[in-house]
């Protein structure tokens, strides 16, 4: 398996918890933070390849909350993807890239994937 690469944001609690978690199961990994890695539309256009919108972007946060009306209503992969590059912590994170694909999160469902891995 190749380096597990991870994104997500230094000071974000799951983000540290997974990281640890990481390193005690002694996951090879290489972590990104979201704010300091400029992401490119590509890049989340290809995760939401296989990660739903629904899934990829957080609607609870407080980037979210704080868009404008127009930029929520009738969100698209394409707009989802200039609002991810705008604004990076409107991703959920998480985010796990390997070869065996994306996922986001870090429940019992994420952890027993990385196991696998």
């Amino acid at each position: 398996m190749n380096v597990l690469e991870i994104y997500g944001l230094k000071n974000c609690d799951t983000c540290r918890k997974a990281l640890k978690w990481l390193q005690q199961k002694g996951v090879d990994h290489q972590f990104h933070d979201l704010k300091a890695t400029k992401l490119t539309q590509k890049k989340i256009s290809a995760w939401l390849e296989d990660v739903p919108l629904e899934t990829l972007i957080n609607r609870r946060g407080t980037t979210w909350r704080k868009l404008p009306e127009q930029d929520k209503a009738g969100l698209t992969t394409k707009s989802a993807c200039t609002l991810a590059v705008a604004h990076p912590s409107l991703l959920k994170r998480p985010i796990f890239e390997s070869d065996e694909g994306v996922f986001v999160g870090f429940g019992t469902e994420q952890q027993n994937r990385l196991l696998n891995l």
